[in-house]
């Protein structure tokens, strides 16, 4: 899943991109308004985590830009300013939810979860599509009572298929969940993955669970 952290103070956002990553997030950085608001709305990320205390552009005025745009990525707040207005008016003004600075990384990596878990309509944390069950929180899987053994980016690219089921999922869409800002696009690193993601779902299951929809990308099938 990738995040996109806009926050100018750059030994905070660093210190919380690490934290992520060690819980296998993709994490993006911006560290004034203007680059974050173009970045969020440029890209496609699974959820924002944005600072109200900005040099360039105020936090709240991004948050109604973006939601004006019709941008729904979740957006978590996170700022000093802990009056009980400022929190009503950033949820208000479209924020999915608002964490006080200083907070703990183990509460702010739940949150996070938690808002795409909603975002994508869900109220358990597993993903359960017939038989093929998701775990994003300890990133395991299994088919029945059949382990799928994948690697880290594999998982991703499941993660991202999954939680958009039944719905057709394009390489483009894929690509901008899993790899960072700096991915090459034409590499052949997404197909390689891709090609070896369907063979571990076909040896669990026996048949093809990952479908290619010609032209138009990548299914699983109940």
């Amino acid at each position: 899943m990738r995040i996109l952290i806009i926050e100018d103070n750059r030994e905070l956002a660093l210190s919380v991109q690490k934290g992520l990553e060690r819980e296998k997030f993709l994490v993006d950085l911006a560290f004034s308004g203007l680059e974050g608001e173009e970045k969020a709305y440029v890209n496609n990320y699974d959820a924002i985590l944005l600072d109200l205390n900005l040099p360039d552009k105020d936090g709240l005025s991004i948050l109604n830009f973006l939601r004006d745009s019709t941008i729904d990525t979740p957006i978590i707040i996170i700022t000093a300013r802990d009056e009980i207005e400022e929190r009503a008016k950033g949820l208000d003004f479209g924020a999915d939810d608002y964490l006080v600075k200083p907070f703990e990384l183990l509460e702010l990596v739940a949150r996070i979860r938690a808002v795409i878990r909603r975002f994508h309509g869900r109220s358990s944390p597993n993903i359960k599509i017939d038989q093929l069950m998701i775990d994003p929180v300890k990133r395991f899987v299994l088919y029945g009572e059949t382990e799928v053994v994948l690697k880290p980016k594999e998982f991703d690219i499941l993660l991202c298929i999954a939680q958009q089921h039944p719905a057709v999922v394009s390489t483009e869409v894929i690509a901008e969940h899993v790899y960072d800002e700096n991915f090459d696009p034409f590499s052949s690193v997404l197909r390689v993955h891709l090609a070896r993601l369907k063979k571990q779902l076909a040896l669990a299951s026996g048949k093809e669970l990952l479908k290619t929809i010609r032209a138009k990308g990548y299914q699983l099938c109940e």
